[in-house]
Order: structure tokens, then sequence, then C-alpha cells
């Protein structure tokens, strides 16, 4: 990684999250950036970390399955982290497969039902 550091407001930019989400995300101690005065700057290691946490928000993963993930890196190094990382998508593979056969009979059942109500309006003319 290199050495790039990004201030508060860039970090906040780079990955287009609101000053609040970023302050929340180092309350719960997912991100540690380096303090200066009152000034935080974030490393390649925070930048890193937060690429994964926001992939994980987009994937639908809880904050605290992204916490544990990243734990599992700083206890026991980066083979540990992919196993981890491979039950946790393999878990949410099925979770998403089910929904989508939720929404699937969803959009057929309602596609059917708005085919009948068309249907029973035309009839009524």
């Amino acid at each position: 990684m290199t050495d790039t550091r990004l201030n508060f407001k860039d970090m906040c930019a780079k990955f287009d999250v609101t000053p609040r989400t970023l302050r929340y995300y180092e309350y719960i101690e997912l991100l540690q950036p380096e303090r200066e005065g009152r000034s935080r700057f974030y490393s390649a290691r925070e930048i890193a970390r937060m690429t994964l946490i926001m992939r994980g928000r987009r994937w639908g993963f809880p904050l605290e399955d992204i916490r544990q993930f990243l734990l599992v890196y700083e206890e026991h190094g980066t083979k540990a982290q992919l196993q981890h990382w491979i039950d946790m998508a393999d878990g949410k593979l099925i979770e998403l497969e089910k929904q989508r056969a939720e929404l699937n009979t969803a959009i057929e059942e309602l596609t059917e039902n708005r085919r009948e109500t068309l249907e029973t309006l035309q009839t009524k003319k």
C-alpha cells in the first residue's frame, strides 16, 4: 500500500458518506484514524478497511458482521480472514437467493392480478 493519507473531508468525499457516518464507523471501532490535534488522517490501511466496509454494506451485511470480519484479520491473519469471508459470502448468497425467489413469486402474483383486474375492467365497459 502507498503512504497516501486522507483527511476527514477527503475520506467522506472519496466514499460518498456523511461526516456522521464516518464518525460512527470510528465510534464502533471499524476505523481508527491517526489524530494530529483535532485533525483526523486516514492511512492506506484505513482506506482499505473503508473499501471493505462499503462493499459489505452494498451486499447487505450488518455492520457487526463486517466488524467481525475485520477482526479476524487482526487476530488470525489473511488466510483465516479469507476463509471467514467465504463463509459469510456463502450465507449471504443463500439469503439473497431466497429473497430473489420471494421477489419472483411476488412479481408473478402481481402481474397475474394486474392482468385479471385489467380484464375485469375491460369487460365492465
